[in-house]
């Protein structure tokens, strides 16, 4: 039978800033292997807003003549959610080692959607930016919608054209490009899209049209090798979580050389894009803390985890976190922590904060959005930009604004696996600075502390998940057979 909330003495030799004297530093440990319930303290980590919402979609062949053609087309009512739904041409598995093109007739109704018009596998489509996919992004905004030149590899390393999309005109007072959009409705757009491997200097690159609009994306250094198979193309929602939905119409579209008039029906492959259902996927409703599963990989049934948001500072509901309650920690002596997880699924911005934070320090932002990370936060990032996919990266932000994130860390991917993973955090000693270490299956990354960020200070009150301060997406991840420091006593208390 396993035992929970057992600890261990480890003894580390750590400075005394203030004196500069070296001293013994026990630490005392917990292990929690979440077999049952343990009662960690939660914060509107099981939300209940915003409320569940229903998504229909209502798209595939359809004997109506929107785009400008005779009648027959592909396409109808369309919404982004957190589960899939495409309705796609199957064609032989291609790579990107080798050219991709499509064109058609586009029209995009009026109202707000955001759909993908592109490349996909559908062996692995995974959230949004979806692996293995080259795509034309589209969002409705109304009276007008935007368009975007995107792609993902296999690794979940995501890129896009420059400076963002489709149309820009230069704002002249902030001096920045900004999207202007096309006009949504009944306009009737020519479109295209073509990888060409040889492109960027045999990078491969992708350039897409919309009307009179050209938009080049070259694969960042390195995001060819990660690799990519396509074995569709069509039309699929984005998967984040349910927003608004809009009718889009594509006619006359020619995939790798191949022409599909819509005049009778081509019989392409259809997934979920014909049904009404209700979803609790809706940005941020937080549904994470302990769970009965069993997807980390831990000694037994149960774990702690879910679907975590990123949360907002401006609003003193739209964060969360759940964790287990600690003696009062500081930056003076030793944190350690160590376990399994298993990220299942990632959607592109989206970062999560894992380790040791305060339960009241860590959700006052000021009102602020500003930084992402909370205060009196000391673990590990999981996330990280676009054009890497899913880092497991040390960070930490003190008291103040100071706040650091390791700029690599290794490569988790949202597919399933999992992983044994570690933090450490070791003080400033007279002779070095401090540092925190966080390894993922062995992989290391080191992030330095400095003596002066140790001296600003931080306090730390609980371990486990905890939402960010700037909004954005979603994962789902989960976690077993934690261990972790639970208090810096000299003698601990039982």
């Amino acid at each position: 039978m396993k035992t929970n909330n057992h600890w261990r003495l480890g003894c580390s030799v750590c400075a005394a800033i203030i004196f500069g004297a070296v001293r013994p530093a026990l630490a005392a440990e917990r292990t929690e292997h979440f077999d049952k319930d343990p009662g960690w303290h939660g914060h509107n980590n099981r939300a209940q807003s915003p409320e569940p919402r229903t998504v229909r979609q209502d798209f595939g062949y359809s004997r109506t003549a929107n785009a400008g053609g005779s009648v027959g087309e592909m396409g109808g009512l369309i919404m982004a959610a957190g589960e899939p739904a495409y309705y796609a041409k199957r064609f032989p598995t291609r790579s990107f080692n080798d050219v991709l093109s499509a064109s058609g007739k586009l029209v995009c109704g009026k109202g707000g959607f955001h759909v993908l018009v592109g490349f996909f596998n559908t062996n692995t489509i995974n959230e949004w930016r979806t692996p293995s996919s080259i795509a034309i992004r589209l969002n409705g905004r109304g009276e007008h919608f935007l368009a975007y030149n995107e792609y993902c590899t296999s690794k979940w390393r995501a890129g896009a054209d420059s400076p963002g999309g489709f149309s820009t005109v230069r704002n002249p007072a902030t001096g920045r490009a900004d999207l202007k959009g096309f006009p949504s409705g009944t306009n009737v757009y020519e479109w295209s899209l073509r990888y060409d491997p040889n492109g960027n200097n045999g990078g491969g690159s992708i350039t897409a049209t919309i009307g009179n609009e050209t938009s080049i994306c070259h694969l960042d250094a390195g995001h060819k090798a990660d690799g990519a198979t396509f074995n569709h193309f069509g039309l699929m929602n984005v998967m984040k979580s349910a927003d608004d939905a809009a009718r889009i119409w594509l006619d006359d579209v020619t995939v790798n050389g191949e022409l599909e008039p819509f005049d009778r029906d081509p019989h392409w492959v259809e997934f979920q894009n014909r049904r009404t259902y209700v979803t609790e996927m809706v940005r941020p409703r937080f549904n994470f803390g302990y769970s009965p599963t069993r997807h980390a990989g831990g000694q037994g049934q149960g774990e702690m985890g879910g679907i975590i948001f990123r949360g907002d500072g401006r609003y003193t509901n739209m964060m969360a976190f759940y964790g287990a309650r600690l003696e009062e920690l500081t930056l003076a002596k030793p944190l350690k922590a160590s376990g399994k997880i298993v990220l299942r699924r990632g959607v592109t911005d989206s970062d999560v904060p894992f380790g040791f934070f305060h339960a009241t320090h860590s959700l006052d932002s000021g009102g602020s959005d500003r930084l992402s990370t909370p205060p009196d936060f000391l673990g590990v990032m999981i996330g990280g930009p676009s054009r890497e996919g899913f880092l497991f990266a040390p960070g930490y932000r003190l008291h103040n604004t100071e706040k650091q994130t390791a700029q690599r860390g290794p490569y988790i991917f949202p597919d399933g696996k999992p992983h044994d993973w570690t933090l450490e955090y070791k003080p400033s000693t007279a002779d070095a600075p401090g540092s925190i270490t966080v390894t993922l299956d062995g992989e290391r990354a080191t992030l330095p502390f400095p003596r002066e960020h140790q001296t600003m200070g931080a306090h730390f009150n609980r371990f486990g998940l905890i939402s960010t301060h700037t909004d954005g997406n979603s994962q789902e991840l989960y976690f077993d057979d934690l261990t972790y420091t639970w208090t810096q006593a000299d003698s601990p208390k039982k």
